[in-house]
């Protein structure tokens, strides 16, 4: 029998594969997606996006929500502080573990793992490991479709903001520049895949720069 775990989601495309995969496996099952929300602008921590559009998404993945208010800004002690207060509802509920998205960096998972230990939650990677080049092609042939909502205008463009990750992106990314944006070059939001039981429509509106990263509106 699958045992609960709650998948940490930030909205973009790599913790919805995690999702994917994690319903494939059939080890575990997904009860719940968790996301940090800027509590000022009521959009998705780092990733800047909508906080109606995180619902929709949701609700596409047939998965309650679990939102985690953060202040803006965040110290790092407060950013603890309320997930170490998820944590403790994630296992009065029945919950065992958390799952990640997290791809290759090492000193992520590492914080991941030191922050969930003594809790009794187990920390999962589905992805974890995967060649990046590898998993954009499996996930593009899957049918996943994603904006960039965010990027590093010292890594790209500003004006590749808001436009569709895929092949033709992929391609013409600078040399250096994870596919998956890995390394903080870009974050995503995705609008469809086998992860959600319908596409959401969104379209590219105004770009901000702000903090030294450049958002894109997603309008839809």
């Amino acid at each position: 029998m699958s045992v609960k775990c709650i998948l940490s989601w930030s909205g973009g495309k790599d913790s919805a594969w995690a999702l994917k995969l994690l319903r494939e496996q059939g080890e575990w099952q997904v009860g719940a997606l968790l996301t940090s929300v800027n509590e000022h602008f009521r959009r998705i921590a780092i990733h800047g996006v909508r906080e109606d559009l995180l619902d929709r998404q949701a609700e596409a993945a047939g998965l309650p929500l679990w939102k985690v208010p953060l202040p803006w800004p965040c110290p790092n002690d407060e950013y603890e502080r309320r997930m170490a207060a998820v944590c403790e509802r994630a296992v009065s509920e029945g919950f065992t573990a958390v799952a990640f998205g997290d791809l290759f960096l090492e000193e992520i998972r590492a914080y991941r793992e030191r922050m969930l230990a003594g809790t009794g939650l187990q920390p999962l990677f589905p992805v974890w490991g995967i060649p990046t080049d590898q998993l954009a092609e499996e996930m593009l042939s899957a049918g996943v479709k994603a904006r960039l909502t965010c990027l590093d205008p010292r890594k790209l463009p500003a004006e590749l903001a808001g436009r569709s990750w895929d092949r033709d992106l992929i391609s013409s990314l600078p040399a250096g520049v994870d596919p998956c944006g890995e390394n903080g070059e870009f974050h995503t939001f995705v609008t469809a895949g086998p992860m959600l039981h319908k596409e959401i429509l969104v379209e590219p509106g105004e770009r901000v720069e702000r903090d030294g990263f450049v958002y894109a509106e997603l309008l839809g």
